[in-house]
C-alpha cells in the first residue's frame, strides 16, 4: 500500500495530497489513453539524492504523448522541475515517481479531441519491487498465456495505461499459480518482455535480450545494462529468442525501474543455471546488478549523465 505523503503537484500547483482529485467524467479513466512513467530517486554514499536518468524518462513520457496525440500544456523542462520539487515537498531522500499526462473531463465517447490535456506528478516511498529476497537470491516465474500487444494493435513503444490491462491479467495469472512474475510472448510466439520489466538471458558468456521488433517497451534500465555490460567487454545481442533459449539459459534476469536488476532462478517449473548450479544467481547477473547498484547508490561516478542531483 502506498504511504500517503504530504503534497502532489498537479496542473503547475503543489497542492495537498488528499485534495488531488479529479472527476469521475475523466476520460482516461473511461477509455484509457494516457501517458506515464515510473522514475527512481535513490540517495547515494556521498548522503545526496539524485534521479536516475529523469531526462530519458521525461523525453519517453513526451514521446508516449507525441504518439498519442496528446498535446501537454507543460514543457519538459517544467515536468523535470516538478520530479524535484515533489521530492523536496515531500522530504524523500529516495522514493519513486510518477508523472502523469492524461485526457481530462469534457466530451465522452473514443472522440474527444478538446478535452484539456493534464499533467500530474506524484511520489511515494518504494523498496525493492519484488521484494529484498528477489533481489539476493532470484524469483519464480511463469510464461504467461496472455501474450504482449502486438505492434500492429499497440504502441509498443509507448508508456501508455490502457496497455498496462494485459500485464495486470497476466501478473494475477502468474501469482495465482505460485509464481512472482509472468514472461509475456510476442504475437508470433517470441519472448517478449515480463509484465513490467524487461528480459536479459546469458549463455556461454554472451549477454541476450529481445530487440525492440519483439513488442517490448524500450526500457531505460535496459538501455542502462546494455551500457553496462559494454563498460565490462561483456557481449550484447539484441535479437529474437524462445522460451526454450530461456529454459536452457545459464542465467536469466530482469530489469525495470522497479524491479532494478532481478534475477530469475527458474521458470516453468525449471531450474535456472548450467548442470550443477541450477537456481543460483549467475556471476554477469550478479556482476551487473553490482555495478547498476553503485551508480544509482554507491560511489561509483563512470556515467554522472544519468544522475540528477536534487
Amino acid at each position: 500500500m502506498v504511504e500517503k505523503l504530504q503534497k502532489i503537484w498537479l496542473e503547475g500547483e503543489m497542492i495537498p495530497w488528499d485534495e488531488a482529485q479529479i472527476s469521475i467524467l475523466t476520460h482516461t479513466m473511461h477509455y484509457g489513453l494516457g501517458a506515464f512513467e515510473g522514475i527512481r530517486c535513490y540517495k547515494r554514499k556521498d548522503g545526496k539524492s539524485y534521479i536516475f536518468r529523469l531526462k530519458e524518462h521525461i523525453d519517453r513520457l513526451f514521446d508516449s504523448c507525441k504518439l498519442t496525440l496528446m498535446a501537454p500544456r507543460f514543457s519538459r523542462d517544467q515536468v523535470m522541475t516538478a520530479c524535484a520539487e515533489v521530492l523536496r515537498a515531500n522530504n524523500l531522500e529516495e522514493g519513486y515517481l510518477r508523472p502523469l499526462i492524461y485526457i481530462g473531463d469534457g466530451a465522452m465517447g473514443v472522440y474527444a479531441p478538446n478535452n484539456p490535456i493534464r499533467t500530474a506528478v506524484m511520489a511515494w516511498k518504494w523498496g525493492a519491487y519484488l521484494g529484498d529476497e528477489a533481489l539476493k537470491n532470484g524469483i519464480r516465474a511463469k510464461v504467461s498465456s496472455f501474450a504482449r500487444h502486438h505492434v500492429n494493435i499497440s504502441l509498443a513503444k509507448a508508456k501508455l495505461t490502457g496497455q498496462y490491462t494485459n500485464s495486470v491479467m497476466a501478473k494475477r495469472e502468474a501469482k495465482l499459480g505460485g509464481y512472482d512474475e509472468a514472461i509475456m510472448l510476442d504475437a508470433t510466439g517470441y519472448v517478449s518482455e515480463a509484465s513490467g520489466e524487461n528480459i536479459f538471458f546469458v549463455k556461454n558468456g554472451v549477454l541476450h535480450t529481445p530487440d525492440l521488433s519483439c513488442s517490448i517497451l524500450e526500457g531505460i534500465t535496459r538501455d542502462t545494462i546494455i551500457e553496462l555490460a559494454k563498460d565490462e567487454k561483456i557481449e550484447v545481442r539484441e535479437g529474437r529468442c524462445n522460451r526454450e533459449q530461456l529454459w536452457l539459459a545459464d542465467e536469466v534476469f530482469l530489469t525495470g525501474t522497479a524491479a532494478e536488476v532481478t534475477p530469475v532462478r527458474e521458470i516453468d517449473n525449471r531450474l535456472i543455471g548450467p548442470q550443477g548450479s541450477e537456481g543460483i544467481v549467475g556471476p554477469i547477473t550478479k556482476r551487473l546488478q553490482t555495478r547498476f547498484f553503485d551508480i544509482v547508490r554507491g560511489s561509483d561516478n563512470s556515467h554522472p549523465e544519468w544522475l540528477t542531483k536534487i
